[in-house]
């Protein structure tokens, strides 16, 4: 199997974007890319994240739940943390991998249409999804994500950083495939944005990730609120 396959997995017919089909190989890729830096990162994730106990957590594009199960614990004992993802064999797995913490959920769903109502969550989250998606539908998810979050909640999205150089981005294209290798990470900023996020801002953690944080206002006018899709779960 080509590893891109494994990291990008194929197209679904209720979103237009790719899906995670191995979740134990993909947990094996994750734990050998970050050369044993995977905890720490995705920890310091779910602090720069603004969680905080008793919050309701939202994880899209949760794949096999590595951050969401941080999410949970930083919300513990009160909170909850739900992962998102459109892949039903790694939402699978993941229940598996998160079967000793309660507050640690897992539904099948999509990015860009959630099945959540308005200002439902106390924070949204995103690690390493947002290059999974085509570029016309980025705006849609992250539209989605300042809408279930309550006013005043807190954003942060992670994703792959590709290397600088030349032969370092040749070389991530030739494991992984051109999604990762030409990741417009310098674009993430921008599009939360234009979502109406504020206090928007942006860091690295090593070896891979670009980060972006932001708040949704708090308070919204009627007219700006956009209507309800579903009820929350």
């Amino acid at each position: 199997m080509e590893l891109a396959r494994l990291l990008h997995g194929d197209p679904q017919t209720d979103t237009d974007g790719i899906t995670i089909a191995h979740g134990r190989g993909y947990e094996l890729f994750g734990t050998l890319a970050f050369g044993g830096r995977r905890n720490h990162v995705f920890t310091r994730l779910a602090e720069i994240s603004g969680a905080r106990p008793g919050d309701r957590a939202l994880d899209l594009g949760c794949g096999t739940g590595y951050l969401t199960q941080r999410m949970a614990t930083a919300v513990s004992p009160a909170g909850s943390a739900l992962g998102i993802d459109p892949s039903a064999q790694v939402v699978e797995h993941a229940r598996k991998l998160a079967a000793k913490q309660p507050n640690c959920t897992f539904e099948r769903g999509i990015a860009e249409q959630l099945d959540a109502a308005d200002d439902s969550f106390d924070v949204v989250v995103s690690s390493l999804m947002v290059h999974h998606l085509p570029a016309p539908v980025r705006p849609q998810a992250v539209a989605e994500m300042y809408r279930v979050l309550r006013p005043g909640g807190r954003l942060m999205i992670a994703d792959f950083r590709p290397p600088r150089g030349r032969v370092g981005r040749h070389l991530v294209g030739a494991v992984t495939g051109p999604a990762m290798e030409n990741n417009p990470i310098d674009l993430l900023e921008a599009l939360v944005r234009d979502a109406r996020f504020e206090e928007v801002s942006a860091g690295d953690l090593h070896p891979w990730i670009r980060y972006v944080t932001a708040a949704k206002p708090p308070t919204r006018t009627a007219a700006a609120k956009p209507a309800t899709r579903g009820a929350a779960r």
